[in-house]
């Protein structure tokens, strides 16, 4: 409650102001867009933009990590530059409105291995999710924590099996054990603290989870007892 009263006010940005935003934010060393769901797209920034496609590698778009139907697209979760990522547009696609979790990906599993899509094998719930690469699974669970922390006062009305429908702990035990897991084995990299660095100069907040590491132990972890 102390970091939501922080970070919650911030600016708001338009979703056509994405497009721009991205190239900001999430641009590979090489030029390319720094694609989270796919280890074979190699897309020229605003050149590559979705569109129509059929497969893997044609373009990408902006993926809502958390998805746009939990909140009813409401703003201003729908364009928080925070928890938008450009991804393969197909791969997105077949991603849907998932839950995040753990799966063999016997429904669908991209190039290389990098997402899964299929029932999921982690304790506590066996519903299809999508599984993320390991590379990932701790920007993806501190973009949650963010998200759970940015919209305390709203996230309780929010609907997906991931979720608790309450403020606090804002999400299913499960789910909460998985981020938590994907957190700590996943730690914070430079990508994560330089996108930091640039969603902060765009919407003036930032993702204290990846500012101070490991504090998602203080919030819900085994450091809940402990002062910050």
């Amino acid at each position: 409650t102390a970091l939501f009263s922080i970070i919650t006010e911030h600016t708001e940005r338009s979703y056509k102001e994405l497009w721009t935003d991205m190239q900001k934010t999430d641009v590979r060393e090489d030029g390319r867009v720094w694609d989270m769901y796919s280890s074979t797209s190699d897309f020229r920034v605003g050149d590559d933009q979705c569109g129509n496609y059929t497969k893997e590698g044609v373009c990408y778009n902006r993926e809502h990590s958390m998805p746009k139907s939990w909140f009813n697209d409401a703003y201003p979760m729908y364009s928080d530059v925070f928890h938008l990522y450009p991804t393969d547009g197909y791969v997105n696609g077949r991603r849907s409105n998932f839950p995040f979790g753990e799966t063999d990906g016997e429904t669908y599993t991209s190039n290389g291995g990098t997402s899964k899509v299929g029932s999921c094998t982690f304790s506590g719930y066996s519903g299809t999710v999508f599984e993320p690469a390991d590379e990932y699974k701790g920007d993806f669970a501190r973009t949650y924590f963010y998200m759970a922390t940015c919209y305390e006062n709203q996230i309780a009305s929010w609907s997906c099996d991931m979720l608790a429908g309450n403020k606090y702990p804002a999400y299913a035990n499960w789910a909460l054990q998985m981020l938590l897991r994907w957190a700590e084995e996943d730690p914070v990299s430079e990508k994560e603290t330089d996108r930091n660095n640039a969603v902060y100069k765009l919407q003036g907040n930032r993702n204290p989870y990846i500012d101070f590491p490991g504090l998602e132990q203080y919030v819900w972890g085994d450091k809940k007892d402990v002062a910050f």
